[in-house]
């Protein structure tokens, strides 16, 4: 490789390590999941109806967004984010800082679309022990969502009457 191609290359910077432990951390947290639900005798569904499905997805988008890029949720990011800017509804911007496992979890916590994953496994591990509690809470989370596109549209229809 030419010098001037392993100075564009930018995999030093990506902490492999500490997405690694992030990586084990779910994978651990699975099975410990796993085996304590088997343990105390929890059965599975048979099916998830769509219905549920759609009701963990819009919780999962929800949840995840409100970990990712609220303001009031700042205190959980800030030991491995800082502040770039912040945007509308009350929504941060923020970027990863340190190395390591402080920049993974960084990245983790900062992007809503990783954060889902860990928010929908444990949804669903949720889901699977308590379904009733958990449809509850994700009712609510998608009456907030529901909210938030109200609240847009009421914007958008504000702006368009302003001229």
């Amino acid at each position: 490789m030419a010098a001037e191609e392993r100075s564009s290359d930018n995999r030093e910077d990506v902490p492999l390590g500490g997405y690694a432990t992030l990586a084990a951390t779910f994978t651990g947290a699975t099975a410990l999941f796993t085996a304590v639900a088997r343990n105390r005798g929890v059965r599975l569904p048979e099916h998830v109806p769509p219905w549920d499905v759609a009701l963990l997805g819009v919780a999962t988008f929800k949840a995840s967004r409100l970990v990712s890029k609220d303001k009031v949720t700042s205190f959980l990011r800030a030991p491995f984010t800082r502040r770039t800017e912040e945007i509308p509804a009350g929504e941060m911007m923020d970027e990863p800082r340190g190395t390591g496992l402080r920049r993974a979890v960084g990245d983790l916590v900062s992007c809503p679309f990783c954060t889902s994953v860990w928010v929908a496994g444990a949804l669903v591990a949720g889901y699977a022990c308590a379904p009733r509690a958990v449809r509850l809470m994700c009712a609510g989370l998608g009456a907030v969502t529901v909210a938030d596109w109200l609240q847009y549209a009421w914007s958008f229809t504000e702006q368009k009457a302003e001229g």
